[in-house]
């Protein structure tokens, strides 16, 4: 029904169209009425639900390894006996092992030789292959190759260049040099192994460093240049801090695979570590003790919790080295 007002205006067009209303008082038609959406509600447990297959692959194959590792260590456990608990004997033990010790001076001989060498080759080598000249992307692949490659390969190449009969030793002796032992001198063959690793390692952190030096602006190379320093100036001054965060990472991440290296020492020295076994790392005196009908599981888990405390240390050490720096 339409009333009128002063204004010549119904009250009709005051009142918004609209849909018709339903519900108490309203009528009971249908004609018209919205389906409700319901809100799903979702369980408190829903994420653990797609986490699940990740946590149980992290767990079976990292973690209960750990924890079985450090149980061990306190144990007499041998391959086919369960062991008894025998607190500190085993780590009395290593006090008195000449092995564990050589072990552990080679393996922190390797940290000192190849930490350094891996922090500052790749970050000259990023510098090199980051200019855009001819032929540059030839060089990034060369120089990426060996990072894909086997380490068994890798090491059986490396091998049959050193051997008294390989490649360099014959070239050696052409030129009137003679036969050097890289693979039968003491220290020879542990600064063979060294290079090695830091021939495979080049190319890894040259892509991390690719990426740390593609965020250093262009203008404070240039800056520099025109307040008249030169390469080495610049290096020093503008890319070195830029990417000292990087180089913590790179340190960090080398000296612990350095510390726990094997592959290479125990393909180049062989199972026994080379003569007398005199270049037996720890992660091989933990294989050589840890493996066989009659290892001793107890103590080769030891030696592995000393490994585990050490490389944590390093890592600590590192971090607490760029503290420093930062303050």
């Amino acid at each position: 029904m339409k009333t009128s007002t002063a204004s010549g205006t119904t009250t009709s067009d005051l009142v918004p169209a609209g849909p018709p209303l339903h519900g108490p008082g309203h009528g009971t038609g249908s004609e018209g009425r919205r389906p409700r959406r319901g809100i799903r509600r979702h369980l408190p447990y829903s994420p653990w639900l797609f986490a699940a297959p990740g946590l149980l692959v992290v767990g079976a194959f990292s973690l209960y390894p750990f924890l079985s590792t450090l149980v061990n260590a306190f144990t007499d456990r041998r391959t086919l006996v369960p062991g008894e608990f025998v607190g500190l004997a085993n780590f009395r033990e290593l006090l008195d092992d000449e092995m564990f010790w050589i072990g552990l001076r080679n393996s922190s001989l390797y940290v000192l030789g190849v930490v350094p060498a891996l922090v500052i080759l790749p970050l000259l080598l990023a510098m090199l292959v980051q200019r855009q000249i001819p032929g540059i992307t030839f060089f990034r692949s060369a120089f990426y190759t060996p990072v894909v490659a086997s380490i068994v390969v890798v090491g059986l190449i490396w091998v049959w260049m050193l051997d008294d009969r390989g490649l360099v030793n014959s070239v050696l002796e052409a030129v009137g040099v003679g036969r050097v032992g890289f693979l039968s001198d003491q220290w020879l063959l542990l600064l063979s192994a060294m290079g090695v690793t830091v021939w495979k390692g080049l190319g890894y952190y040259m892509i991390i460093y690719l990426a740390a030096l593609a965020n250093v602006p262009r203008e404070l190379h240039e800056a520099a240049a025109v307040d008249g320093a030169g390469p080495v100036r610049r290096f020093f001054t503008v890319t070195v801090p830029a990417v000292r965060s990087t180089m913590v990472l790179v340190g960090a991440l080398s000296s612990v695979a350095a510390f726990k290296v094997f592959s290479e020492v125990y393909l180049m020295a062989g199972p026994s570590g080379g003569p007398a076994g005199e270049d037996t790392t720890l992660v091989m005196l933990v294989q050589r003790v840890g493996t066989g009908l009659s290892g001793r599981v107890g103590y080769a888990s030891a030696i592995s919790v000393v490994v585990f405390v050490v490389t944590v240390a390093l890592m600590l050490l590192v971090l607490r080295a760029d503290r420093k720096e930062d303050a």
